[in-house]
């Protein structure tokens, strides 16, 4: 990647292994939502842990707060999902329930999207890609629900 530096280059590796994790989720939980989703779908909030570390790697790097703050939202909605999910076992799918769906949604959107903006300013062609991975994503989150 051409007049990338170091962090440019972890930003963008976590950005579309972030986003591929999620394609492989919401695929798996469409198919395997009780033995799946139930028992290890956490492991997508852990991942904000890496999240937040490469997001102080990259403020202390100086580089851009758009670049790192995705990770820090994405901790936030991953604490957030993790307590609704796992610890308290709120059922807000079905029924649904706006009071949770809202802030939920909003989290979840905003970290996806610090996770794609950022890469126009490094590359259009990358961000072309992570579109459509967004959109593989979006369809495979609706459908699995």
């Amino acid at each position: 990647m051409p007049g990338m530096d170091r962090l440019d280059i972890l930003f963008v590796a976590w950005a579309f292994f972030f986003q591929i994790a999620l394609i492989v989720h919401f695929a798996l939980r469409r198919r395997f939502f009780e033995t799946y989703t139930l028992k290890i779908g956490w492991i997508i909030y852990a991942l904000s842990i890496p999240a937040a570390v490469i997001s102080i790697i990259l403020f202390l790097g100086g580089k851009s707060w758009s670049f790192w703050v995705g990770g820090f939202i994405f901790l936030v909605y991953a604490a957030y999902g993790y307590w609704v999910d796992y610890l308290r076992q709120i059922p807000w799918r079905n029924p649904l329930r706006l009071s949770i769906v809202f802030p939920y949604v909003f989290l979840y959107l905003a970290t996806v999207m610090f996770y794609w903006w950022p890469l126009a300013l490094l590359s259009r062609a990358l961000w072309g890609v992570f579109a459509v991975l967004f959109v593989i994503g979006t369809v495979l989150n609706i459908m699995s629900h």
